[in-house]
C-alpha cells in the first residue's frame, strides 16, 4: 500500500490533470451504508461514510476502489449526482438503498454507471455472502453460480443491477471490466497489501456534468 507522501503526490497530480474546480472530498470508507451531503464547505480529514452526494457545483465527490465497485449517478437534468462505494458488505447493508433515498432526485430520472469491479469469473465467496443477499431478496440467487461445496462466483455487478432496477433506477451503464484479470486495473485481491486503489470523480459544472 502506498505511503501517505505518495498518495499526497498523486491526488494532487489527479487534480492538475483533470483540472478539477476543487479538490476531491476523500471519504473513509468502512464498507458501510452511512452517506454524506457534501456542500462547499470543507470538512476536517476525511469522514467516516461509504457515499456521498450533493446538489452544488464545484463539489467533487471521489470513491476508492481495487476490486469493490463504484457506482456514480446522476439526475437526467444535471442538478444532483452521488458517488456509492459499493463493496458486498456495503451492498448487502444497503448503501445503495441509502444513498438513492437521500436523493431528490425521482430514481426514473436518475442516470447510473457501475464503474470497474472484480468480474464474476474472478470473485469467489463463501455462503455468508450469498446468504446475506438471499436473506434479502431470493432473487439474488442468479448472481451466484456454484464452485467447490460451500462457495460460488459472485456477481457484484449482478446485484447492484438488481438493487438498483429495485429502487426505480432503469438506466444503468457501465460493468464490463473485471479489475482481478486486468492488469491496468489495481485489485486487493490479486496484489493483496501493496495493491493501490483507483477513484472514480463526479462532479457538476454550471452549465454541464462531467464524470
Amino acid at each position: 500500500c502506498e505511503d501517505e507522501t505518495t498518495v499526497c503526490a498523486n491526488r494532487a497530480l489527479l487534480q492538475r490533470a483533470f483540472a478539477l474546480p476543487a479538490p476531491p472530498r476523500w471519504l473513509h470508507q468502512v464498507h458501510g451504508d452511512r452517506v454524506l451531503r457534501m456542500t462547499a464547505e470543507v470538512p476536517d480529514g476525511e469522514p467516516q461514510a461509504d457515499a456521498a452526494f450533493t446538489a452544488e457545483p464545484g463539489v467533487v465527490l471521489a470513491i476508492q476502489t481495487a476490486d469493490c465497485l463504484p457506482i456514480l449517478l446522476c439526475a437526467e437534468d444535471g442538478t444532483q449526482i452521488a458517488a456509492i462505494h459499493a463493496g458486498w458488505r456495503g451492498v448487502a447493508a444497503g448503501v445503495i438503498e441509502s444513498c438513492v433515498r437521500r436523493l431528490s432526485t425521482p430514481p426514473s430520472r436518475l442516470l447510473a454507471w457501475l464503474g470497474p469491479a472484480i468480474g464474476p469469473r474472478s470473485y469467489e465467496v463463501g455462503g455468508e455472502v450469498r446468504e446475506a443477499f438471499l436473506g434479502h431478496d431470493a432473487q439474488a440467487e442468479a448472481a451466484f453460480a456454484p464452485t467447490r461445496p460451500g462457495h460460488w462466483r459472485c456477481d457484484l455487478y449482478a446485484l447492484a443491477r438488481q438493487r438498483l432496477a429495485a429502487l426505480g433506477v432503469s438506466r444503468i451503464f457501465g460493468g464490463g471490466f473485471d479489475t482481478f484479470a486486468n492488469a491496468r486495473f489495481y485489485s486487493f485481491r490479486r496484489d493483496g497489501a501493496r495493491s493501490g486503489r483507483m477513484a472514480s470523480l463526479i462532479w457538476l459544472e454550471k452549465t454541464s456534468l462531467r464524470a
